[in-house]
């Protein structure tokens, strides 16, 4: 599998004008403008601390010594870059082409009902690209990006530069990873969470498909774990990627579906079935918006059929809008 496939360049040219930081926070101000000529020094200023022999006599503050008699400096808090992590999710139901899939079984599906689907793009595919361009974005911004793919536990971890060399990197290892495995989605945040030093950008790209009927249960829990993040002081997306059927099911007639993590078998009228099977995967992608909203973490829900550089763009253009 060729890593270049996953960066085109009429994305990239769209995505290198638009701004990733718009809303990126740390400690209670906004950094990575870099409005100060001076790289790795403090802009913003903290506390006091007193003078310890060695100290640049410069951060002394005069007027404190005018008031007490005793010398203090001034702490102030560092700019750093935005450290980002790109979030993968290997669960076995990723890696899936519903329209592909339909036609080996040959299952009738309603094309005008599947927009522009892309037929050679995955679940997994598509949160790669996404993925890919999010990385290149960051690096030309001289950000450092790293990479985690997970299942039921953190498997491949990628550390954090913003080397150019970096991207290579991240899409090699992308294109060798394999979605196989169950998942675990609160677990691994939670490993991802003490993991990780210093304050960063979460993206995370999975279908948050649920494993039982519970799957409100299974959703608290992804919404603790988002929750458990934002505390840690992490800016968090999230990218819900459903496939085109899973998102508007154009299925008609007796169709056999079977669980791609569990392989359990069931045949039912997919027609019958269609309007209750929508309004549950509304209810679903709904409650998981509003949670999300609820705590301060993007959500940018997408299927297979929109172009993933549609989705990205417009997510990028609107985020710019609402925090510049």
């Amino acid at each position: 599998m060729s890593a270049e496939k996953y960066l085109r360049p009429e994305v990239i040219r769209q995505v290198a004008r638009l701004d990733l930081r718009a809303k990126f926070i740390v400690q209670g101000f906004l950094t990575g403008l870099h409005r100060s000529p001076f790289h790795g020094f403090s802009v913003e200023f903290s506390e006091h601390r007193k003078y310890n022999p060695g100290d640049d006599l410069k951060s002394l503050d005069w007027g404190v010594y005018a008031k007490t008699g005793k010398y203090f400096v001034k702490k102030y808090q560092a700019e750093t870059n935005m450290t980002g992590y790109l979030v993968m999710d290997l669960s076995k139901s990723m890696d899936w082409n519903g329209p592909v899939e339909a036609r080996r079984a040959g299952v009738k599906l309603d094309w005008s009902a599947l927009g522009a689907a892309d037929e050679t793009l995955t679940k997994f595919d598509y949160a790669v690209c996404l993925a890919a361009a999010l990385g290149y974005l960051m690096i030309y911004q001289q950000d450092p990006v790293g990479l985690v793919a997970f299942d039921t536990k953190l498997r491949t971890v990628v550390p954090p530069k913003s080397k150019r060399t970096q991207l290579g990197t991240i899409l090699s290892v992308l294109a060798n990873l394999k979605a196989t495995g169950e998942t675990n989605i609160p677990e691994s945040l939670f490993q991802l969470t003490s993991m990780i030093r210093g304050k960063s950008l979460i993206m995370l790209f999975s279908d948050l498909l649920p494993t039982t009927d519970d799957w409100k249960s299974e959703a608290d829990a992804l919404v603790r774990s988002l929750y458990r993040l934002r505390y840690a002081g992490h800016e968090v997306i999230v990218f819900h990627v459903l496939d085109v059927l899973e998102a508007k099911f154009p299925l008609a007639g007796l169709v056999d579906f079977a669980d791609v993590e569990s392989e359990e078998h069931q045949e039912l009228d997919a027609q019958g079935i269609r309007d209750d099977y929508v309004a549950f995967v509304e209810e679903f992608r709904n409650y998981i918006r509003t949670e999300c909203t609820a705590a301060n973490v993007d959500y940018l829900g997408v299927d297979t059929s929109v172009g993933f550089d549609k989705a990205l763009i417009e997510y990028l253009v609107q985020r710019q809008r609402r925090f510049s």
